[in-house]
């Protein structure tokens, strides 16, 4: 239950749009609007009679959290907004609770694979966090064999110029002269495209295959799952142990 008056940023979040720190940008762009007015101070608070609207939308908060797995297609983006684009993963889930869902984590147009969404937002605010590590793995297919020695590289440490952080992956496992599999566990913005890049591959596939304790399994291209009961208490305990 919410105790009123309440951060307009949390009344978001458990209103399924996204995590608090997502929610304040949201606010802080101008698309948020408190009783037909535009709000963009961070400490506003609302009370249970106010109207709050996102994107012309009027959302209220829920009690009870849903989770789903998707295996996102290719040319789909994992945001549910976007001015310039037109394919949304979240739409592929037919679902009536579709509007309050987000995804946990990204996985940029391109790729495939292991998307969750949720409308539990604390719980992808703690899962999102470096210091939670918690690891995503994918299946990666390049222009050319990738060699031991840039993956050793890679595991160490790269340091490219549009962050001051090394890019790293955890660890890794050649499969065969074309697919490799890599583990990382903060996921920078297209972390694995940058590093492949920077040694001069192209990457032809890159699959994600498990989000923590989630599987992709056999789920096929553009379909959908329920999370088990088991499968959200194991993320829960993720969370809470991954620190």
């Amino acid at each position: 239950m919410i105790e009123y008056p309440v951060r307009l940023q949390v009344y978001m979040a458990k209103s399924g749009c996204g995590s608090r720190r997502h929610c304040e940008t949201l606010i802080e762009a101008g698309r948020v609007m408190v009783n037909m007015q535009r709000v963009t101070t961070l400490g506003t608070k609302v009370t249970e009679d106010d109207v709050v609207m996102v994107d012309g939308r009027t959302i209220e908060p829920v009690d009870r959290f849903f989770y789903f797995a998707l295996n996102k297609p290719r040319g789909y983006v994992s945001t549910n907004y976007d001015p310039n684009e037109r394919n949304f993963a979240r739409d592929l889930l037919d679902v009536p609770q579709k509007p309050l869902l987000f995804s946990i984590g990204r996985l940029d147009k391109e790729s495939t694979g292991l998307l969750l969404f949720t409308n539990d937002g604390k719980l992808t605010q703690k899962l999102s966090h470096p210091s939670y590590e918690v690891e995503k793995e994918y299946l990666v297919s390049a222009s050319r064999p990738i060699a031991r020695e840039d993956l050793e590289a890679m595991r160490r440490g790269v340091h490219l110029p549009d962050n001051r952080l090394a890019y790293r992956i955890r660890r890794f496992e050649i499969l065969s002269s074309r697919w490799t599999r890599i583990i990382l566990t903060e996921g920078k913005n297209r972390e694995i495209r940058k590093l492949l890049e920077h040694f001069e591959y192209r990457v032809l596939d890159l699959i994600r295959v498990r989000v923590g304790p989630i599987e992709l399994g056999d789920l096929k291209t553009g379909h959908w799952r329920q999370l088990t009961k088991e499968e959200v208490r194991r993320l829960h305990d993720e969370q809470r142990t991954k620190r």
